[in-house]
């Protein structure tokens, strides 16, 4: 059994999608589950509940943590860390490898213009603070020999049914509504972004492969040194409208926070925005040569599609 927590999201649909191609014993756990498999079995629970997680993990081979709490500093302090230790005692207790789906919150912000797995863990922003205190607690358990397990860690991501994302949500859905793209800070620096279903695709290889355990993975993503306006630009090209945009400095989230909340919340992310953001998966590549990763031409029509 491969189990999925998580399993309704962006990342837990197409990973359910990918896990079929080597098991027919997928275990969807979310409040709402939904086959996305014919054989998949459905386990409906609160993972904010870590009573339930246990129950969830037991009799699974493999356990993926692919959970979205809502973006806020305040939630993910209450919610992650009691999560993250309910999941590692499961996968403990029934002998599941773990993998886990990070981002890059806890690397040092200077880290970002190159980011690898070797990168300094040393997060300037609180959502940061609380990523690195559950990664540690992973590799903490592996070093000691009680836990196998893995961290897969994206980029900013995009793709095919993915409203969160910042290409989609300030590109993408501005251009339909007839207003310029949104961007942060300043739209004459690089920035690379994960596609979603690439993401999943080598999640699911990762999970299924004996010798990627016990170390962290930086998922596949092309290297295309893509600024925001660039991306941008190939959005409105796609889309056939002018490539108006405009870019919010910093100072007016802190302003546009006390009526927007979600601002607020990002405010303290806009550094990834002020400076090159470069996501090097080459380690990945070097392991699994012949994955095809997705290039931003193809990933953007493939989003709009989508």
């Amino acid at each position: 059994m491969q189990t999925i927590l998580g399993g309704g999201g962006t990342i837990g649909t197409v990973l359910a999608q990918e896990l079929s191609k080597y098991t027919d014993q997928i275990r969807i756990v979310s409040r709402n589950p939904k086959k996305i498999n014919d054989t998949d079995q459905l386990f409906p629970a609160d993972l904010s509940d870590v009573s339930q997680v246990k129950k969830a993990i037991e009799g699974s081979e493999v356990v993926y943590l692919t959970v979205g709490f809502d973006y806020s500093r305040k939630v993910w302090r209450e919610k992650w860390p009691p999560l993250m230790a309910a999941v590692i005692e499961g996968c403990i207790e029934h002998q599941a490898k773990l993998v886990f789906f990070d981002n890059v919150y806890l690397y040092d912000r200077n880290a970002i213009g190159h980011m690898t797995e070797e990168s300094a863990v040393n997060p300037s922003s609180e959502k940061g603070k609380v990523r690195a205190e559950i990664a540690g607690m992973i590799m903490d358990n592996v070093k000691r020999g009680d836990l196998t397990a893995l961290i897969a860690r994206s980029a900013d991501f995009y793709g095919p049914h993915n409203e969160k994302s910042v290409l989609v949500e300030s590109v993408v859905n501005n251009f339909k509504k007839g207003k310029p793209a949104d961007w942060f800070a300043r739209l004459d620096k690089t920035h690379t972004f994960t596609f979603t279903p690439d993401a999943a695709k080598a999640t699911a290889l990762l999970g299924n492969t004996a010798d990627a355990f016990n170390q962290i993975w930086h998922l596949p993503t092309d290297p295309s040194l893509l600024t925001g306006k660039e991306w941008i630009e190939m959005f409105a090209t796609a889309m056939t409208v002018a490539p108006k945009s405009r870019a919010l400095p910093i100072w007016m989230m802190g302003i546009l926070g006390l009526f927007i909340p979600i601002l607020s919340e990002f405010k303290e992310m806009a550094y990834q925005y002020d400076r090159d953001y470069f996501f090097d998966s080459s380690k990945f590549m070097k392991r699994f040569p012949d994955f095809k990763v997705t290039t931003p031409q193809e990933g953007v029509k493939a989003t709009l599609e989508g």
